[in-house]
């Protein structure tokens, strides 16, 4: 999901990961090739009051960019689910990571034996 804003990522390799994240693996991919995604940060935020209400800022250096709805919910879902802890105030559950460096192998994910996706980063803002 992060690798879909990230400006640094190129068209080509979004739709790559995009293939890859709807269950396509039926797909030629360059071999020994990799892609790279990075963040500076990732900050999201669920109301623990108003529930429909989440938002998550993505960092790329100098850009930023800011998910609602169903796209926030899936990269704090994929936050938590990595072990990123939740931290409360005022009304919010709070999950941040920073240095995000994640290595995604298209045709080791293909094989489906469990790899391909390695990710590296800081919890806490």
């Amino acid at each position: 999901m992060i690798a879909q804003h990230s400006p640094a990522v190129r068209a080509f390799d979004k739709r790559v990961i995009a293939r890859l994240f709807r269950g396509n693996t039926r797909f030629g991919f360059t071999p020994n090739t990799k892609i790279s995604v990075d963040a500076d940060s990732v900050v999201c935020r669920v109301s623990n009051v108003d529930i429909t209400q989440r938002s998550c800022e993505l960092t790329f250096g100098s850009r930023k960019r800011t998910l609602t709805g169903r796209e926030a919910n899936e990269v704090g879902a994929t936050a938590a689910t990595a072990g990123v802890p939740s931290e409360g105030a005022a009304g919010s559950s709070i999950e941040s990571i920073s240095k995000l460096r994640c290595t995604i192998d298209p045709n080791e994910i293909m094989q489906k034996a469990g790899g391909g996706a390695n990710c590296n980063f800081e919890t806490g803002q």
